[in-house]
């Protein structure tokens, strides 16, 4: 790890706040200890948590922020309005370069306009987006952007596959990663003026565009990298994790629902063990969020301390590979395609 990497951590983001958080931040220092966070939150409420624990006092100190912002709260309104908000105030460190990283489980919406508002874009980047990376059969794969930008153009689409590209190279180590378009079709004439026009900046950009992607197809994980607007990637991500949780309630009644089926059950526990490991979003960290100037980290609203800790470590992986000075140094070479 390249020193001391300080994390602002929304105390009181997530279904478990600030249980989890806290929790996920005392086990990540047990592991790594260039670690530092400060949490933000009621200072009382997250002093009485910290109290729980024995761990190096130096490493972790409170933001006091006496309000929260629920998740029925518009999202723009509520980083406008709520100035003394746990996640203002950590993505605030972040603006003023007193953290390098923030972690949030609350508020997507809010999460998202106050990265883009506080935090800020990085110059020449259009639309920042949400990469989240998701379970495939054969491999990990990430669908961008997934909720960001519900309308988008062209040259935002060719953005987000140069920031998936490279965050993808460095956090999953996949030297020059397929990129796929998400269109109805394989043809490229297929698709709305959107796929039809991006098709041909993805086909000369010079990375490893591989065509238009099928929705029934993404699961596979054949193809790294999904670029769509955010419409159609947070329908490709609700459809993919209420699907996943259906068929695994299926399969469990199917086996309760006979003798036979609980006999043959017991059998293969080890291989539905292991099944369900890989699609648990608690082994991904977080969805970043990509083209701002700093680490934005999205947990998932019910992360525990498992959760927590693994998008700690997402944004260890984040700094140390230098992925916002990469975004900068690539966004050159494909100004003269947009």
């Amino acid at each position: 790890m390249k020193g001391k990497l300080i994390i602002a951590v929304d105390g009181m983001g997530g279904d478990f706040a600030p249980v989890e958080a806290i929790a996920g931040c005392i086990d990540a220092l047990k592991e790594n200890n260039d670690l530092n966070f400060i949490i933000t939150g009621p200072e009382e409420i997250i002093n009485k948590e910290l109290g729980k624990y024995n761990y190096d006092k130096s490493k972790i100190s409170v933001v006091d922020a006496k309000e929260v912002i629920s998740l029925n709260e518009s999202p723009v309104m509520a980083i406008r309005k709520k100035k003394d908000s746990s996640l203002v105030k950590a993505l605030n460190l972040v603006k003023e370069k007193k953290a390098d990283a923030i972690i949030s489980a609350g508020s997507t919406g809010a999460f998202m306009a106050g990265s883009l508002f506080i935090v800020g874009r990085i110059k020449g980047i259009d639309r920042p987006a949400l990469a989240p990376i998701m379970p495939g059969r054969n491999a990990p794969f990430m669908v961008i952007d997934v909720g960001a930008n519900a309308e988008c153009k062209p040259k935002n689409l060719l953005q987000f596959a140069l920031m998936g590209k490279i965050y993808f190279e460095k956090i999953l180590n996949i030297n020059n990663p397929s990129i796929g378009l998400v269109n109805i079709g394989v043809e490229e004439e297929k698709g709305n003026e959107l796929t039809k026009s991006t098709y041909p900046l993805l086909k000369e950009s010079g990375m490893n565009f591989v065509g238009n992607v099928e929705p029934r197809d993404i699961p596979t994980g054949k193809v790294n990298i999904l670029v769509c607007d955010g419409f159609v990637g947070n329908t490709v991500l609700k459809m993919y994790e209420g699907t996943a949780s259906n068929l695994f309630e299926i399969i469990k009644t199917e086996i309760m629902g006979s003798l036979s089926g609980k006999i043959g059950g017991l059998f293969l526990k080890s291989v539905f063990k292991n099944i369900k490991k890989k699609f648990n979003y608690k082994e991904y960290g977080g969805a970043a969020f990509l083209g701002v100037e700093g680490i934005c980290v999205k947990a998932h609203g019910a992360s525990d301390k498992i959760a927590f800790k693994n998008a700690i470590r997402q944004c260890v992986n984040f700094r140390n590979n230098n992925i916002i000075e990469d975004i900068k140094e690539e966004l050159i070479k494909i100004n003269d395609i947009q």
